[in-house]
């Protein structure tokens, strides 16, 4: 009855350990899967984000020429703008 017990152990121990080391590997790999797709979409954003940050500002420096010049119209300026295509 001991010898079957210290076989349970001597054998059970070892391949239960590595099952839970096989999950355990599955679960980081899937976490690092998941660091990496959060981590694309954050740059995609960023990407997005610097895009619509330098047209915003392409306007504004096109609305302070407007302002500053003093020879020009200014609701012919706007005018323009308005029929320009957007990029």
């Amino acid at each position: 009855m001991e010898v079957i017990f210290i076989l349970a152990i001597v054998v059970g121990l070892p391949v239960t350990l590595a099952i839970g080391y096989a999950a355990y590997e599955r679960t980081l790999k899937f976490k690092e899967k998941q660091f990496q797709a959060i981590t694309h979409e954050t740059a995609e954003k960023a990407a997005q984000y610097a895009a619509q940050t330098e047209r915003l500002e392409a306007r504004v420096r096109v609305l302070e020429r407007i302002v500053t010049d003093k020879g020009i119209d200014v609701a012919d300026e706007i005018e323009k703008l308005r029929d320009a295509p957007l990029n």
